[in-house]
């Protein structure tokens, strides 16, 4: 009985075993040789210039290939037949395309952001009511870091539905801003001053030159608007800059910014 035992275990492992042993061992290479190779194209020079989130999706999609086809590989050395394997394929592609139709629409959806580029790695979007800088796009999600420092997972499926708005793609950006004067102030001083404090601005553009105009009659005030131009880069600087320089020019020049007021008329 033990003869015969060690007997099969020997035909064992002179056929099927040898084949087995060699199939785990290729297995266990051929994924670290993947890990390797994904780090030396990562590292190329061909994918240097390449926006990060394109380059990262290239990889993860060459790192699935290449374990599928060691999986399939392995699994023929086995002994499995390969009619067998596509079959069991298709049918757990059907059932996961079934249960998974979110994931590839995200999927999809990344592959839209990845070839037509609405955004990249870098930039400052806003979408679905959540702004921030895109932090990374992976397969099927981007992710964004607000400006108070959270990462919001957003679903490339939704975003390629949604609205996006790209704050930071063009290189110019304007600075809109109106204030308020009151009705007895002298117009054509507080164009003046608006235009001089942008002027003296280091960091707005002469071309486009800045606009100051007075743009409404509100009920207690009129309202002066100011068209700054400036690099994208500097948006907020001058933003808060114009604020807080034109409170203390319309202090020094006693121009008054005017309250909200109702005349009441009794009889």
């Amino acid at each position: 009985m033990l003869n015969t035992f060690l007997q099969k275990i020997g035909d064992f492992l002179a056929t099927s075993g040898i084949k087995l042993v060699f199939s785990v061992l290729l297995l266990v290479a051929g994924w670290k040789l993947i890990g390797v190779t994904s780090k030396a194209i990562r590292k190329s020079k061909g994918l240097k210039n390449v926006d990060p989130g394109a380059k990262n999706f290239i990889l993860s999609c060459v790192s699935v290939a290449l374990k599928v086809i060691l999986v399939l590989t392995v699994a023929a050395n086995i002994g499995v037949p390969m009619t067998n394997i596509v079959a069991i394929l298709g049918s757990c592609g059907l059932a996961v395309g079934l249960a998974l139709q979110g994931g590839l629409a995200n999927f999809a959806g990344g592959l839209m952001i990845l070839i037509f580029h609405p955004f990249g790695v870098g930039d400052f979007i806003e979408s679905s009511g959540k702004e921030g800088t895109v932090k990374s796009i992976s397969l099927l999600y981007t992710v964004i870091t607000t400006i108070d420092n959270k990462d919001v997972v957003m679903p490339n499926g939704a975003l390629t539905n949604a609205i996006v708005t790209n704050y930071t793609s063009e290189k110019l950006r304007r600075v809109d801003l109106d204030f308020s004067v009151s009705y007895e102030c002298d117009t054509e001083r507080v164009k003046k001053v608006l235009l001089l404090i942008c002027d003296q601005h280091e960091l707005i553009l002469k071309d486009p030159a800045p606009f100051a105009r007075m743009t409404a009659h509100a009920d207690s005030a009129l309202i002066f608007t100011v068209r700054a131009w400036c690099k994208t880069e500097d948006y907020w600087q001058v933003r808060f800059d114009l604020f807080e320089r034109v409170k203390d020019a319309f202090d020094k020049l006693n121009i008054s910014i005017p309250y909200p007021q109702v005349d009441v008329h009794m009889r």
